[in-house]
């Protein structure tokens, strides 16, 4: 791939990230200040099985309309002392966060927490290995969807810097790497 658009590229995806992370202010108690709109975090759907599938369970990352890398692929892996985890198609470990609710799916990591805990954004198929599809879903999340897993929106830890990390686990007592069935991991030790 050429340096040059794999520059823009990021370019892209942090620009993404920043105006995701400006949407949006809170009151202290998790809910948005303003009135629900029809994009309202409760609103869950199922993610499409691929049209085809594929031998590879990874792909590459796709970009999406606006610019910004997407979630194509997701796989359970076998993490040291954390049993298995769900990774997207880079091998970066995906979380959950306990003040996120799963029934129905609705997300409150907002404003400056997105900056550390990027959401998972997918466009419309995502392709598994381990991990059952008919959990996968979305949550509308400022016109974009974000990732489900057993309705826990998903996201990345910016301090996993390389695949198979979980640097994010156990963080602030509220976040954890997901396992295949959407509960959290088993914690190390």
């Amino acid at each position: 791939m050429n340096p040059r658009r794999i520059v823009l590229s990021l370019v892209a995806g942090l620009a993404s990230t920043l105006l995701l992370g400006a949407c949006g202010s809170s009151n202290g108690t998790g809910t948005d200040n303003a009135a629900p709109a029809a994009s309202d975090p409760a609103i869950s759907t199922p993610v499409a099985s691929p049209p085809s599938t594929s031998a590879s369970a990874s792909a590459t990352a796709g970009t999406g309309s606006d610019g910004g890398t997407t979630t194509t692929a997701v796989t359970a892996k076998a993490m040291n002392g954390l049993g298995n985890v769900v990774t997207d198609n880079n091998g970066m470990t995906l979380y959950r966060f306990d003040k996120d609710e799963p029934s129905p799916s609705k997300w409150t990591c907002k404003g400056a927490c997105t900056m550390t805990w990027i959401p998972v954004i997918v466009q419309d198929s995502v392709r598994t290995s381990g991990v059952e599809q008919s959990l996968l879903g979305t949550v509308h999340r400022s016109g974009l969807k974000q990732l489900t897993l057993a309705g826990w929106p998903l996201y990345r830890y910016i301090g996993d810097t390389a695949a198979g990390q979980v640097n994010g686990q156990g963080k602030d007592g509220e976040w954890y790497a997901i396992a295949p069935s959407g509960q959290k991991s088993a914690t190390t030790g």
